[in-house]
């Protein structure tokens, strides 16, 4: 990630737009100018935003089923598939007039408080976005119907579950699920998607002893042997038992977001360019993404971006034991969501860092302070982040360049 300077002036943070196969079709990226009154360069910060969302991204294509679709169903899919990479939720009314007004690109979505929206002056630049192929959606309902040809130029409407069901002829994207009892009724309501998933319920220890799936005990064994530094011709004995987890371990320490010069062909070539501690870390990555369960879809997108961030926020005064062991709080801070298992069990078959153990377990330590932050910039909470920021005697730039940086991580990871 390049140095923007116009980090400095903002405050960032960033939930995603999930679907009703559980699927992550695009990111809300929620800015807050540092002070309300000013306007920060929009060419910057645009500049800034296509390291992560270049403009030719496209939208979403239509999945093919091969099962007949319910009229509703075939609306609901069209409507998610005109969704873009990215939705700007600005909080600021003036940074939001000069977005407006220097045409965001196209493969970008706008959210236009229904304030805005109701405004007679914001009228002709509404249209004139829309004529230019800008996708726009109402952030909440209007206090008064809107007129026909200025409803029209917004494509969904960004709703709480108070209002969704009395939201009419566009479609809506439900903001304020709290429980998967929330989610089923946002789409059974008809909503296109959710923006953020429930993911803070607490984990609770099952009757029974719960039973582990094959492929989550094939990467614990492998993360127990590495941890171990067990022999390679063991640990792939270990992982020869599913060769899907093969493909994907291989396929993980391949991609643009691990950064290396050569191809890794095997798990042994893969012991042997990287070591033990590093690839420790993408077998966590690899365990936090086992789970077959449709609803853990979300949490994993989740964990993956927790634990780049979290590296990515230590990365210019952190060790690389440091920056290692903290992407592995981040993906493990919602292993036991994953696996239905709470911290204390987990950890007696999982092994990991004392640091880690110590943020995950008992909340406490040198990481936590790092995870109370990524839990703020998920919740978009202004007043949150920036007093987590204060903590860690840290910077808005600082957090803003790791945020931007572990998304564009994520995407190449995706």
């Amino acid at each position: 990630m390049q140095d923007h300077p116009i980090l400095s002036q903002l405050v960032l943070g960033y939930s995603p737009l999930i679907d009703r196969q559980r699927a992550v079709i695009a990111t809300r990226l929620t800015i807050f100018p540092e002070r309300p009154d000013a306007v920060p360069d929009v060419a910057a910060l645009q500049a800034a935003l296509a390291e992560v969302w270049p403009g030719g991204d496209s939208a979403p294509k239509l999945q093919l089923s091969l099962r007949p679709l319910e009229p509703a169903a075939v609306k609901a899919r069209a409507a998610s598939a005109a969704l873009q990479p990215v939705s700007l939720n600005v909080a600021g009314e003036a940074l939001l007039q000069a977005l407006m007004a220097a045409e965001p690109g196209a493969h970008q979505m706008i959210e236009v408080p229904a304030f805005m929206a109701a405004d007679p002056q914001h009228a002709a630049a509404l249209k004139a976005l829309h004529a230019e192929g800008c996708t726009l959606l109402v952030k909440g309902r209007p206090a008064a119907p809107l007129a026909a040809d200025l409803m029209a130029c917004f494509s969904h409407a960004v709703v709480d579950s108070d209002v969704a069901a009395s939201v009419r002829d566009i479609s809506t994207v439900q903001s304020g699920v709290r429980t998967l009892a929330a989610v089923e009724q946002a789409f059974k309501q008809g909503a296109i998607a959710t923006l953020g998933w429930p993911i803070d319920d607490p984990v609770v220890r099952a009757a029974g002893r719960a039973s582990v799936p094959q492929d989550v005990q094939v990467v614990l064994e492998l993360v127990s042997g590495v941890d171990k530094e067990a022999p390679v011709a063991q640990l792939e004995a270990v992982l020869k038992k599913d060769p899907t987890l093969a493909f994907r371990l291989m396929r993980y320490l391949n991609s643009p977001a691990f950064g290396l010069s050569v191809e890794i062909n095997s798990f042994g070539h893969a012991l042997m360019m990287l070591g033990y501690q590093r690839l420790k870390r993408w077998l966590a990555l690899l365990l936090a993404s086992s789970t077959k369960d449709a609803n853990a879809k979300p949490v994993m997108f989740a964990a993956v971006r927790r634990g780049l961030l979290m590296e990515e926020l230590v990365r210019s005064n952190g060790d690389a034991e440091m920056r290692g062991e903290m992407f592995i709080c981040g993906i493990f801070s919602l292993l036991d969501r994953l696996l239905q298992q709470p911290f204390e069990d987990l950890f007696k078959s999982v092994p990991v860092p004392e640091r880690v153990r110590q943020a995950l377990l008992d909340e406490s330590g040198p990481f936590q302070p790092y995870l109370e932050l990524v839990r703020a910039i998920e919740q978009e909470s202004l007043f949150d982040i920036r007093e987590c920021t204060e903590k860690l005697f840290m910077v808005p730039g600082e957090v803003n360049r790791a945020l931007l940086a572990a998304l564009a991580a994520a995407r190449a990871l995706d």
